[in-house]
């Protein structure tokens, strides 16, 4: 890397470049989401404080709706009214309203525990119970920091109007607790110094938290509610030096909805009903949880990406720049502060064409790889159509001279588990006696190796009706070419030989036979021919191998229906003719031939069909007890579905790019720049495959619907006076009037300037 610094650091900086992009656009999506979250965090807080705002405030007008219902209350009036007598009292009165007073606690918490003082009975009316002495109440319900003198001044003996005593310690037989106490004089328009009667509710502290908990429950949160005059009516979750400092600090603006204050958002809302304060305080560190989840996977992310993008960078940066450092090395430059290896590689280009013929000497060395590769390829079975074969056939010069034949292995016997040198070398020289022997007596046939004791060959002939014929003279020649290799060379071989064959696209089947008919040929004797057929065996297990299933489903999801269809075909062949199957193994080979299919409708080209259903309950209704024909149909069928599936998806696509082509076409065609590769760039697709599909939906070729498009424009532009046929031809997208001119003739047969006088005359 040292030696090639220069051009290492080149490839690295731009790389690093590309990588600070999406590193920037990172740390913005990451601020923004800290913003937003930030923002819909204190939206929540303030949504929940008005929720609970307005279920307190609805709890204190039923109170007060309470006290409206005491004051216009008949018996209570009577009470009120009666004059004081030591010798004559109301008692049923008093307890006919103590039994009254027992329904009003059952629909509001806040009136689980309230009273009402008679001042001229000097009672203390509760539900269900009076005391016909204060002083007796307040020794089982009392305010712990004030006494019964302070109580009755306070509470019974003064006039109030929706008066609320702000938050104090209460004392009960049952608990000690904190209480907020709401008092309404009677008759409600009472006035003076004292009133006929009071009514007090005693709200416990413990029931307004409930009506909090949504808030303080969650992320150690606290509520502090004051009333007009700054008093605690409720304090959840925070100590009175929270309530102190607020009250306090000239830093906190009680007039903001939010605001952040020491280690807490303080949220604040003001009643327009009583003039309560409502603070509510969440923790900095609970609020920006979902924040700090962000950061932490935004920051892992961002470093993750980062880190691997070095890495990536750096591996690119050598890889790319190595080819070149070996090139200038080839090349003999040597790479110094001062040089430009871009120049230098430039410069030398010439060079390289010059030695084009060189290397196309080589290629045709070469050919004979290419094509016994092809050959290889061919009996593996790895095209997936006719058409493609025949184009690989014709780019390796394989020479295939037909259609129809038959597939051989010749093995060469006696050198089987054998693999020392001596050996290796003496079958090498075996295999190019047999290749020149066959040469001999059956021409230019392809061959290909197949380890190193077998041959195989394809006799490819044009199909025609004679049929027997044509195996017959397979079966001599093979025959006579035993026959001479071990009469002139001492070298015993063997052949195996397929059923014939009637297209190209099943010679990978032929193989399949001629490779089971080699396998199958040991307990038949030591004839030197076999034929598929001859020597089938009975079977225990199915032939469906891993590879055979994989090509199945390709060919399938390519939407290749013929080649699927054969595929099909050579397996019902192999498990019925090359093979006697038992009723059990029968029924396995259907079961895993619908877990095939089955397997390819999870995949994504058919999954979002609309049609899958239908194919789905074809498949599962398949029964693996069916006849083989019966069997085989019934696959053929979901098959050609399936393939459907595929072809329609295609078109579909197909019709879609070229309307884009079209339009793209349309819009730019004057532009010189406009290109097949410009077109096959805009559409993100290469540009033979944007070729071939134009020409498959439209037909005619892309260039020729281009060139026509232009011609199209020209011919109106030549009506039209006022444009030069130089400017014409500009307009239309051509460098030069010269090649518009060529063009134009060669499209409409006459030249611009002789379309136009025509157009005149």
């Amino acid at each position: 890397m040292i030696r090639y610094s220069k051009v290492f650091r080149r490839f690295l900086f731009s790389y690093l470049l590309i990588l600070i992009i999406p590193s920037l656009a990172g740390f913005m999506s990451y601020r923004t989401s800290i913003s937003v979250t930030e923002s819909i965090s204190i939206e929540n807080s303030v949504t929940q404080l008005q929720k609970s705002k307005e279920l307190l405030e609805r709890r204190i007008a039923e109170v007060e709706g309470f006290t409206r219902q005491i004051a216009i209350q008949a018996d209570l009036n009577v009470l009120m009214t009666d004059p004081l007598s030591e010798e004559k009292q109301n008692v049923y009165g008093i307890w006919k309203m103590t039994r009254d007073l027992t329904t009003y606690g059952q629909t509001n918490d806040f009136l689980r525990h309230f009273f009402i003082y008679l001042r001229n009975y000097d009672v203390v009316l509760t539900p269900g119970s009076a005391f016909f002495r204060p002083e007796h109440y307040y020794e089982s319900y009392s305010y712990e920091d004030m006494s019964v003198s302070e109580w009755e001044s306070a509470v019974l003996n003064k006039t109030h109007f929706r008066e609320m005593m702000p938050l104090r310690p209460f004392v009960t037989p049952a608990s000690r607790t904190s209480v907020v106490t709401y008092m309404q004089s009677l008759p409600l328009d009472s006035f003076g110094e004292s009133s006929p009667a009071v009514v007090v509710v005693i709200i416990d502290e413990k029931v307004i938290a409930e009506m909090l908990s949504g808030i303080t429950n969650q992320n150690d949160s606290w509520v502090h509610i004051l009333d007009a005059n700054g008093n605690t009516i409720s304090r959840q979750g925070n100590s009175d030096s929270m309530a102190e400092a607020l009250a306090s600090d000239p830093r906190f603006d009680g007039s903001r909805t939010s605001q952040f204050y020491e280690d807490d958002l303080v949220v604040t809302i003001r009643s327009s009903t009583n003039g309560w304060v409502y603070h509510a305080g969440i923790p900095k560190k609970a609020l920006m949880e979902n924040a700090n989840k962000i950061k932490r996977i935004s920051l892992s992310v961002t470093g993750g990406a980062v880190l691997v993008g070095l890495l990536v960078g750096l591996a690119l940066a050598y890889r790319n720049s190595a080819p070149i450092h070996r090139l200038l090395t080839a090349l003999g430059q040597e790479t110094t502060a001062d040089s430009n290896v871009y120049d230098f590689l430039h410069g030398n280009i010439s060079e390289m064409i010059l030695s084009n013929k060189q290397l196309e000497s080589e290629l045709k060395r070469q050919q004979p790889i290419v094509r016994d590769a092809f050959y290889k390829r061919l009996i593996a079975g790895e095209f997936q159509s006719r058409e493609e074969i025949i184009a690989a056939a014709v780019q390796s010069n394989a020479g295939l001279s037909g259609n129809a034949g038959f597939a051989a292995i010749v093995q060469i016997n006696g050198y089987s588990g054998m693999d020392n040198v001596e050996v290796l070398n003496e079958l090498q020289a075996a295999r190019l006696v047999l290749k020149q022997s066959l040469q001999e007596l059956a021409g230019t046939v392809p061959t290909t190796d197949l380890g190193a004791d077998k041959l195989v060959v394809l006799f490819v002939t044009e199909e025609t009706d004679s049929g027997s014929y044509v195996q017959e003279q397979v079966d001599a020649m093979l025959n006579q070419l035993a026959e001479s290799l071990f009469k002139e060379y001492k070298i015993s071989a063997k052949a195996a030989v397929s059923a014939r064959f009637g297209s190209v696209s099943d010679i990978s089947h032929a193989y399949e036979q001629a490779k089971q008919t080699l396998e199958n040929a040991a307990p038949f004797g030591a004839k030197p021919v076999y034929w598929y057929g001859e020597t089938a065996l009975s079977s225990e297990t199915y032939y469906y191998p891993l590879d055979v299933e994989m090509r199945l489903i390709g060919t399938i999801r390519a939407g290749e229906s013929r080649e699927a269809r054969r595929l099909i075909d050579r397996i019902v062949e192999q498990n019925t003719e090359a093979r006697e199957l038992s009723a059990e193994m029968r029924q396995q080979l259907s079961l895993e031939m619908k877990g095939t299919l089955l397997k390819l409708l999870d995949q994504k080209t058919f999954a979002e069909s609309e049609a899958i259903e239908p194919v789905r309950n074809r498949i599962v209704a398949i029964q693996p007890t069916e006849a083989v024909d019966q069997l085989r149909d019934e696959f053929v069928e979901v098959m050609e579905a399936l393939c459907g599936m595929v072809a329609s998806k295609k078109n579909d696509q197909h019709v879609r790019i070229v309307e884009q082509l079209k339009q793209l076409i349309e819009q730019h065609y004057g532009q010189s720049e406009m290109s097949l590769y410009s077109l096959a760039e805009q559409v993100g697709r290469p540009e033979k495959y944007i070729s071939q599909v134009f020409k498959e939906v439209v037909g005619d070729n892309l260039s020729d619907y281009i060139e026509r498009v232009r011609m199209d424009r020209a011919e109106r532009l030549l009506k039209e006076p006022g444009h030069t046929i130089d400017e014409i031809a500009a307009l239309v997208g051509y460098n030069s009037s010269h090649s518009f001119r060529r063009a134009f003739k060669r499209v409409t047969g006459v030249s611009p300037s002789a379309y136009r006088n025509a157009q005149d005359d």
